[in-house]
Formats: C-alpha cells, sequence, structure tokens
C-alpha cells in the first residue's frame, strides 16, 4: 500500500459526523415526546448526568453520536408528523393538557419535609418564565417563573427560548422519577422491570459491600481494593437515585466562566478556599497541655452549603442576594484578631481583591455582623452567581452519613472506608478530573471545600468564646485547643462529634515547645 493509499483509508474511516440539533431544541424533543433521562440514556448506554450535558452544551462524539442523532431524528419525525395529523385536535384539549403539566410544575414548588422555604420575589419588571417563557411576576429562588398553574399555559411549541444571559431554565425543572442504575457494579433493578422501585438508597452501598466480598471469597483486603476503586461511580450512580422526585435538576456540565478554569495544565484556577492554617503566635505563661482535636467527616458535613443551581451569571455591585449563591470578587476586611483566632480567609501574602466562594463570603457577612463585630463587612466587586439550594445534595449526605453510623457502630471497617472514599472523592474529582466525567462543577468543588474550611473556623470561634485557648487550625479537620474541651465539644467518632487527635506540653516552661508543635 502506498503513502497515498494508507492516507485514504485513514479519510475513509473517519467520515462526517452526524449533525446534532441545538442543545435546547434535544431537551424540547425528549420532552415533547415524554421521555425521561433516564430512559434516553439507558437506550444510548450512557449515564443521566452525561445526556444532561449534552443538552446544556456538550456534544457527544463517535457511535453515541451517531446513535443520539438517529434518535433525535426519528422523535423529530414523529412530532412533526404527530403534530399535522391532530390539527383538528380542540384547543380546549391542548389548554388543558398544558394546565395539567403546569400544574404539575408548580406543586413541585411547595417546601419538601426538612427542607428551607423558597422565598418568593415580587417583580417590578416581569421576566420571562424560566417554565413556559411567557411574562411572570415572581421569582423564586433567584429564577422568574408562574407560581398559578394557569400562568403556564403556553402551547409548549411556541415557548420563546431564553436569551443566553437569562437564568437558566434548567434547573427549575422538576426531576422525573428515574429508575436506579448499579452500584458497584451490580444491576439494583432486574431486567424487563426498568420501574420497579429499589428498597431504598442506603442499600445499594450495602449491597455493593456484600457482592465485594462474595466476588473474592470474603477477602476484605481484595474487597476494599475494588471498591474504594469503584468509589467514584458508585457515588454518581448513588446521587442520582438520592435525585429522584427532587425538586430541582443537577445540571452536570454547565457553562463555566473563564476564573473557574485552570490557567494552566498542571495550574489552578483563580478562586481562593480560604484554607486555614494557623498557629497562635504567643501562648499564655506557662506549661499547659493542647489537645489536638480531630473533626469528624468535614466534607461529609460540608455537602449541606448553598450551591448554584444552574449556569452562573455575572453581576456587579456591593449587593449580596442569599438567594443565590457562587463566587465572588471582593476585597477582604482588615483582620485584627489574629493573636488568637486565625483570619477567615485563612493565610495570604498579597493583598488586595480576590475571589472567593459562597461560603467564605458568608462567614466574613456573618462576622462582620451585629452578633461578632469582629471585622468590617467586605467589599464585594463583582459576581459569578444562580439561584441556590443549601439542600441541593441533602439526602445524599444523609444516605452517606447513616451508612457512615451503621459502620461504626457495628465495626464494620469496610464500609467505613468505601463510604469515606465515596464523599471525598465525590468532592475531588467534580472539577476537572480525567476520573469523574459525568459531574463537572469545579464552582461546587471549591465551594464544599471551603465551607468544610468555614466549618472549622467556626469550631475555632466556639472554642474561644467558650474561653478555651486556641492554639492552631489546619485544613478542614484539625483544631487544637488548651483547656476542658469536652464542655464544649462532644467527643466520638460520629459526625457531630470530636475524637482526640494527639496532646503534647508547650509554653514557655517546654524548652522544645515550638518544636513539639510542628
Amino acid at each position: 500500500m502506498s503513502d497515498f493509499d494508507a492516507i485514504d483509508s485513514l479519510l475513509d474511516a473517519v467520515g462526517s459526523q452526524a449533525e446534532l440539533p441545538p442543545c435546547q431544541v434535544r431537551r424540547e424533543l425528549r420532552e415533547r415526546a415524554r421521555l425521561s433521562k433516564a430512559q434516553v440514556a439507558r437506550a444510548l448506554g450512557v449515564s443521566p448526568s452525561t445526556l444532561s450535558g449534552w443538552e446544556n452544551g456538550r456534544d457527544p462524539a463517535g457511535e453515541v453520536r451517531t446513535k443520539y442523532a438517529y434518535l433525535l431524528d426519528g422523535l423529530n419525525a414523529k412530532l412533526t408528523t404527530g403534530t399535522e395529523t391532530t390539527t383538528a385536535e380542540p384547543a380546549e384539549e391542548r389548554s388543558a393538557a398544558s394546565g395539567t403539566a403546569a400544574a404539575a410544575v408548580a406543586s413541585t414548588l411547595s417546601t419538601e419535609p426538612g427542607q428551607d422555604e423558597d422565598e418568593v420575589e415580587s417583580l417590578a419588571v416581569p421576566e420571562p418564565c424560566v417554565l413556559c417563557g411567557r411574562p411572570a411576576q415572581q421569582r423564586v429562588a433567584g429564577f422568574a417563573q408562574h407560581l398559578d398553574p394557569s400562568g403556564c399555559q403556553a402551547d409548549p411549541a411556541q415557548t420563546p427560548k431564553s436569551s443566553p444571559t437569562a437564568p437558566s431554565a434548567r434547573a427549575q425543572v422538576p426531576r422525573t422519577a428515574r429508575p436506579p442504575r448499579s452500584v458497584g457494579g451490580k444491576d439494583t433493578v432486574p431486567r424487563g422491570r426498568a420501574f420497579q422501585e429499589p428498597s431504598g438508597p442506603a442499600d445499594l452501598i450495602h449491597e455493593a459491600v456484600h457482592a465485594a466480598l462474595a466476588a473474592h471469597q470474603g477477602d476484605v483486603e481484595a474487597a476494599s481494593a475494588v471498591l474504594l476503586k469503584r468509589a467514584i461511580p458508585d457515588a454518581m450512580r448513588l446521587l442520582d437515585e438520592t435525585r429522584k422526585g427532587a425538586r430541582y435538576d443537577v445540571i452536570a456540565h454547565p457553562w463555566i466562566p473563564d476564573i473557574l478554569k485552570k490557567q494552566t495544565s498542571r495550574g489552578a484556577d483563580q478562586i481562593w478556599e480560604a484554607r486555614p492554617k494557623w498557629t497562635r503566635p504567643e501562648l499564655p505563661p506557662g506549661k499547659h497541655e493542647v489537645t489536638a482535636l480531630d473533626i469528624n467527616g468535614a466534607y461529609l458535613s460540608a455537602l449541606k452549603t448553598h450551591l448554584p443551581l444552574g449556569q452562573l451569571e455575572h453581576s456587579t455591585g456591593f449587593a449580596h442576594d442569599r438567594r443565590r449563591a457562587g463566587v465572588h470578587l471582593i476585597t477582604p476586611p482588615a483582620w485584627e484578631h489574629d493573636t488568637v483566632l486565625p483570619n477567615p480567609i485563612g493565610q495570604r501574602d498579597e493583598p488586595g481583591p480576590l475571589w472567593v466562594t459562597e461560603p467564605t463570603l458568608r462567614l466574613l457577612l456573618r462576622l462582620s455582623g451585629p452578633k461578632h463585630r469582629l471585622c468590617e463587612p467586605p467589599e464585594i466587586h463583582e459576581s459569578y452567581t444562580s439561584g441556590a439550594t443549601e439542600n441541593l445534595l441533602e439526602k445524599f449526605r444523609i444516605v452517606l452519613k447513616d451508612a457512615r453510623d451503621t459502620a461504626i457502630a457495628d465495626g464494620d471497617d469496610l464500609t467505613l472506608e468505601y463510604v469515606k472514599a465515596m464523599y471525598s472523592k465525590f468532592v475531588s474529582t467534580m472539577g476537572e478530573s480525567n476520573y469523574n466525567r459525568e459531574l463537572y462543577r469545579p464552582d461546587w468543588m471549591h465551594i464544599i471545600r471551603s465551607q468544610a474550611f468555614a466549618n472549622l473556623w467556626m469550631k475555632a470561634l466556639k472554642a474561644h468564646d467558650a474561653s478555651l485557648t486556641v492554639v492552631r487550625a489546619m485544613g478542614t479537620d484539625e483544631l487544637h485547643v488548651i483547656g476542658d474541651w469536652r464542655r464544649v465539644f462532644p467527643e466520638g467518632r460520629g459526625v457531630t462529634e470530636v475524637k482526640v487527635k494527639d496532646t503534647y506540653t508547650a509554653g514557655t516552661d517546654a524548652e522544645a515547645s515550638t518544636g513539639e508543635m510542628q
């Protein structure tokens, strides 16, 4: 074969990629056909989160792209034919059907048990409803929408497309019930019975552990290696299961501003997480016994935080909207308490403005408020935010917490390490990671990490207010104190408790005090 023949063979093999309609059209076709994400994802052999990415701006490649294009072409043909053959359908019936769908959407806006009620804001100037596109007078969780189902009776075919700068409608669409996927490589639903309800998300963890043990004839070490390797995909499947019937969709691949993108392949983005790394400069006179406390499940507790739902939108000005969340460019206030408490923004060498996350901003605003008055309010220059909720990952967090508590009570170290790996790797790989392609939310990653740091900082403040001497605060889970800490913090292995990591002596009478504190 000549060189040109080889090149021709390569060109023939590449072929042309199948054409795909715009992202909004892809979603409209699926919803008009009344197909859930789970149904389409199963047919294409991908996850619902991956399909969500395709409907939000990403494009598939290769064979699956051809399959997806074939499906969309088929749906378009059927829906177009169906429209032509039903032009005589009474307008009243179409309106009633629209009203029923709108009523179902509106019913999901009621407060779920254990969740904070969304604040409703009246708009002076109507904005396009994220459900139907018609003008709406109210905004819920940062998104304009009709609260009365009768206001959402526009024909879906006539719904105007939202502008690129409008709030993401996708974040407000309720999730349809999705069939569970597998954890640990084991199907949770028998084939042919796709809509059978599972026994519960917690059982997915239990079944995965038992399946791994059975596959390795009870060899705990071998089972652990398998479970830790599968921790990321299993966490994503558990997330899918816990989001069934939830009020808001998980937008897995939204548009991300440049400040959240790595500047180089091995570099970092521009977000400052405010990680504490502080040691008290001087101790009270005398020799002291210092207790190093370990904060349990720091990242697990931090899953309860205000997370932006949809695409981040840019704004400028000094106001902070507590119904929204994201990242903010601020000039932090001066901190005059470094001799007794760490700076809330962590140790930073360069002065001036910096990009911080929602938890850091809220912590600074809280400390500047009338209750504490420890600093001046931060100066906000600009923000990238979206409508937010503190409960987006709450069911996911509770399932993992309950599994962790049960494993500790039963002395089940295998399940305990598996659960720890699930939530820690879930947080660490939701940014730019080759290990988790289903979820790309670097904003969430930074926010959850910062929430863990803020939680540790508040424990340091609690210790200080209780007359303990705070000696050191490190990372997310290490707090060193002098004094009777048991009257302040409950001892144990639960996520609301602390345990002793180490004890040592420090003070002016101990010559090696500096070395002992390193």
